[in-house]
C-alpha cells in the first residue's frame, strides 16, 4: 500500500478541522457525559456539540473569539470508539485494494477521534481477532496508529464475523461505538455478530467496502473462478446469463444489508473503493449531522 506519508497525514488534519469547525464532530462524538459534583479539575476544552450542557460552556472564550468551546474535566467520560477492520483473504482485493481502502478510512476515522480527545482502539479480525490496538486517547498517538495499521496484512483466511466479535465483546472494557469496516463477505452471515454488538450494548455503524469489480465483473468465456473466501477454485464458463444472475446475487446481497441495517436502526455508509477516502469520511459526517 501507499505509505501513510506526510500528505495523508495533512489530509487526516484537514478532516479532523472539518469535523470540529462545521459538523462538530457528530459521527464520534455522541456519547459524551460529564460527572457533576464538586472538586472536579478542569483539564481541556473541545468543540460544542448539540446536547451539551451549556453551563460547561467557556463565555470568555466564546467573547474573544466567537467559538463555542465546552470546558473539559478530568472525570468527563470519554466516548470510547473501537475499529474493527477486516483483514480476511476477502479484503485482498480490487483496483484500488479494498484493504488498502480500509485502512485508510480506519486511520482517517481513528484521527477525527483521537484529535477530539476520544479514547480509540482498532481490533483487526478475520476468522478470530489477529491483532488490537489498544484503547489510546490524543493525538501523540497517531504515529503509532498508523505503524499499526501499516503493519497488518491480509490473513489467508475466511470472514468469521460471529466468532470475532464475541471475542471482542468478552473482554473486559467500556460500551461504546464500533465502527466496523468490512466487505461483509462471511459465509455464515454477517448478520449473527452485529447482532451480538447490539445485544451486548455496543453502537455499531457498517462501513461496507465494495470493490467495482465485484460490482461489474469483466469476464467472458472460459475463466477459472476463486472463492476469496474459501480459497476453492472452479472453471466455468462464463456466459451473459451467468452475469446476469451474478449481478441480481449481488444486488440482493446489497439490499440484504441495507434491509438489516434500516430494520435495527443502524448506520451504514456503503462505499466502493474508486470513491477517495477523504469523500467517504466527509459523507459519514454530513450523514451523521443531518440525523442528529
Amino acid at each position: 500500500m501507499e505509505s501513510f506519508d506526510s500528505n495523508f497525514l495533512k489530509q487526516l488534519e484537514y478532516l479532523s478541522l472539518v469535523s470540529r469547525r462545521v459538523f462538530r464532530g457528530q459521527l464520534l462524538a455522541q456519547r459524551r457525559t460529564l460527572q457533576r459534583g464538586t472538586g472536579v479539575e478542569f483539564a481541556d476544552h473541545r468543540q460544542y456539540t448539540p446536547g451539551d450542557d451549556f453551563r460547561y460552556l467557556d463565555w470568555n472564550l466564546y467573547a474573544r473569539h466567537d467559538e463555542l468551546l465546552l470546558k473539559r474535566f478530568q472525570e468527563e467520560a470519554d466516548l470510547h470508539v473501537y475499529l474493527l477492520l477486516d483483514c480476511s483473504r476477502s479484503m485482498d482485493f480490487g483496483q484500488p485494494n479494498k484493504f488498502d481502502y480500509a485502512r485508510r478510512v480506519t486511520a482517517a476515522l481513528a484521527y477525527i477521534a483521537l484529535a477530539d480527545l476520544d479514547r480509540v482502539s482498532v481490533v483487526a479480525f478475520a476468522s478470530n481477532i489477529v491483532d488490537v490496538f489498544p484503547l489510546a486517547r490524543g493525538k501523540q498517538r497517531v504515529l503509532s496508529l498508523l505503524k499499526f495499521l501499516q503493519s497488518l496484512r491480509c490473513r489467508a483466511e475466511r470472514t468469521d464475523l460471529e466468532r470475532s466479535i464475541r471475542s471482542f465483546v468478552h473482554r473486559q472494557q467500556r460500551l461504546g461505538l464500533v465502527i466496523l469496516v468490512s466487505d461483509l463477505f462471511d459465509p455464515g452471515g454477517f448478520e449473527r455478530g452485529v447482532d451480538l454488538l447490539r445485544h451486548h450494548g455496543y453502537e455499531p455503524h457498517l462501513v461496507h467496502l465494495v470493490a467495482q469489480q465485484e460490482a461489474e465483473p469483466r469476464l467472458r468465456g472460459d475463466v477459472e473462478l476463486e472463492d476469496l473466501e474459501t480459497g476453492q477454485t472452479r472453471r466455468v464458463t462464463v456466459t451473459e446469463r451467468h452475469l446476469r444472475q451474478y449481478r441480481q446475487a449481488f444486488a440482493e446481497f446489497l439490499e440484504r444489508v441495507e434491509a438489516y441495517c434500516c430494520r435495527h436502526g443502524l448506520g451504514c455508509t456503503r462505499t466502493t473503493t474508486q470513491v477517495p477516502f477523504e469523500e467517504l469520511v466527509l459523507r459519514m459526517m454530513r450523514s451523521a449531522g443531518a440525523v442528529r
